[in-house]
């Protein structure tokens, strides 16, 4: 079959690899979309050393399972994998395993395939009504909601995100749909039509005003600056949520958020199951997300496009 390899210094198609053949436990899916996200650039940049078959956003359909129920079905899926045993995995699920494997991430091949294997309790069935771009959006989506489980806001309070890039402009969504107030701030005005029509308003980083001070940000831009400009901006005893991953190290100063009382955050993964009502709830304006879209032959070109200044989405399909 054809897929999108990395081997930690080059990116290749492979067109020779054999169809995986899945484990009691797993479906084998065909791939009918996936999407780049910004953590398949990070690995390319030597983030989680990872080796095999990058991609994790995705939705599939199910052409191989033990359990025959499954067979035809249009699906998307959670991209931990635990061991399903472990306190952490009876507690909160997959997420904090220390045993996970990670979808195109962390010792489990991707989906930038045309065939993937994935176990079958982290699929979600996907409605009738919800065509593939929208469901390919799902996991980042669920990313985005997980803010709202993190940080009690009140209703209509404001809150500046970091980054109006792809993950930037999900959160600015989910905030907008939810009844709060989201400022975006980034260097990509060019982006409006995505926006979602609660957005408060948009500015270049240097261009906010003075008086515009925040008790909660959220940062969505994966860049050293960004995280910069949120810890000058937040107010004191506020909360910075991190939703990027970073490359490399970067230089803080903790004594500063000890007397200033933050609160600095880490975010990751959502939940499928209460993202997948909320998209059909409040549908994403999928095609003003979309750059792009490449078929599997040219997923080299897609992810360099993907690494440009200024994409939005690009998607892959087999």
């Amino acid at each position: 079959m054809r897929a999108l390899t990395w081997d930690g210094a080059v990116l290749r198609l492979r067109e020779d690899l054999p169809v995986p053949q899945p484990a009691p436990h797993e479906a084998l899916l065909r791939v009918r979309l996936a999407g780049v996200c910004a953590t398949d650039l990070a690995i390319l940049r030597g983030y989680k050393g990872f080796r095999g078959i990058l991609g994790h956003e995705f939705v599939g359909e199910v052409v191989a399972c033990a359990d025959t129920s499954w067979l035809g079905a249009r699906v998307v899926g959670e991209i931990n994998c635990g061991c399903g045993d472990c306190p952490r995995c009876q507690k909160g699920g997959a997420n904090h395993c220390a045993a996970r494997r990670v979808l195109g991430i962390h010792d489990h091949d991707g989906l930038f395939a045309e065939f993937a294997c994935v176990p079958l309790a982290n699929l979600h069935r996907v409605p009738e009504s919800m065509r593939d771009p929208e469901a390919v959006l799902i996991e980042p989506l669920a990313a985005a909601l997980r803010c709202l489980e993190q940080l009690p806001l009140a209703a209509g309070q404001p809150v500046g995100i970091v980054g109006d890039g792809r993950l930037g402009i999900l959160v600015a969504h989910v905030l907008a749909c939810s009844g709060y107030a989201p400022t975006l701030i980034g260097h990509h005005p060019e982006h409006a039509t995505a926006w979602p029509a609660g957005l408060s308003a948009h500015y270049r980083p240097e261009a906010v005003p003075h008086a515009l001070r925040f008790d909660t940000i959220i940062e969505c831009s994966g860049q050293a600056s960004g995280l910069a400009w949120a810890l000058a901006n937040i107010e004191p005893m506020g909360r910075i949520l991190l939703k990027s991953t970073f490359p490399g190290e970067i230089p803080l100063a903790p004594a500063d958020w000890v007397v200033r009382e933050l609160q600095i955050i880490g975010s990751r993964c959502g939940s499928f199951a209460k993202a997948l009502p909320f998209m059909q709830a409040f549908p994403l304006p999928v095609e003003r997300l979309i750059t792009a879209t490449y078929p599997l032959r040219a997923a080299v070109q897609a992810l360099a496009h993907a690494g440009r200044s200024g994409s939005l989405k690009i998607f892959i399909q087999p």
